[in-house]
């Protein structure tokens, strides 16, 4: 490796957090194939706040789900940058063990529908995903978490018994437990009113200004993904409307 190309991989280990390369996935239903992914190329930055916009159906919940190990596509790679822990990996080779614990430790999820458990309390379902990810005292870091989330004075309330704006900020919390690497959002507002919204997107951003997390939104709402970021991802027809990488960026990617 010549200085440059040295100079160009700490430059990446340095500032890329997610690296994909002809990234493709393609479903079938009935006698009708789905181009979801058509040979996808993006580079995602350490600490980016980006949304992903597109019509319906264009593939971006496909891509947020390829990114979260949750799919697995047809062919391409997808390289995660883990840091300290070995540097840039191809989740695409890792078997499903591997994904599993991928998806448990590096990655937050956060659902349009909330999806927290209805018979446990605000506070077991914080705890339950920080036991699974194995979080020293989970209960207390949970609560502490909670308390930052302005939520510390519903701990013993059910799902229920909030309203949506309070869900989402405790599957937030639930995602943001385990100290993830990225944060994916697909359609995180999707059920709120605009005041509810913009209090979601403005967690979601503080997140990462402060917390430097990676956090990826899928959304369909131009007007709301322009006032709380200037980087978005277009998407149309599985493919991706982005800038071209320079010519440096390009002789480092060959390379991994």
């Amino acid at each position: 490796m010549n200085k440059n190309e040295h100079f160009i991989k700490e430059f990446f280990n340095n500032t890329i957090q997610i690296l994909l390369k002809n990234v493709r996935k393609t479903y079938k239903m009935d006698n009708l194939t789905v181009n979801a992914l058509n040979g996808v190329n993006i580079k995602i930055k350490k600490g980016s706040f980006k949304m992903i916009l597109g019509p319906s159906g264009c593939g971006k919940t496909t891509l947020l789900n390829v990114i979260g190990g949750l799919d697995v596509p047809d062919s391409g790679k997808i390289l995660i940058n883990f840091g300290e822990e070995g540097g840039f990996k191809d989740i695409t080779t890792f078997s499903k063990n591997q994904l599993t614990l991928y998806r448990r430790k590096k990655i937050g999820i956060i659902f349009q529908f909330y999806n927290l458990i209805p018979l446990l309390t605000v506070l077991e379902n914080v705890e339950l995903a920080a036991r699974f990810s194995n979080i020293p005292n989970p209960s207390e870091a949970s609560k502490a978490l909670l308390e930052k989330f302005d939520m510390g004075d519903k701990l013993n309330r059910y799902p229920h018994q909030l309203s949506g704006g309070e869900q989402q900020r405790v599957a937030i919390a639930r995602a943001l437990i385990k100290d993830p690497l990225i944060i994916l959002a697909d359609e995180p507002t999707g059920n709120l009113d605009t005041k509810r919204s913009m209090e979601i997107y403005e967690l979601l951003k503080s997140l990462s200004e402060q917390y430097g997390k990676t956090v990826l939104i899928v959304t369909h709402d131009e007007d709301m993904a322009n006032k709380f970021s200037k980087d978005h991802v277009h998407i149309r027809d599985g493919s991706i409307i982005e800038d071209e990488q320079t010519s440096h960026e390009k002789i480092y990617q060959e390379s991994i």
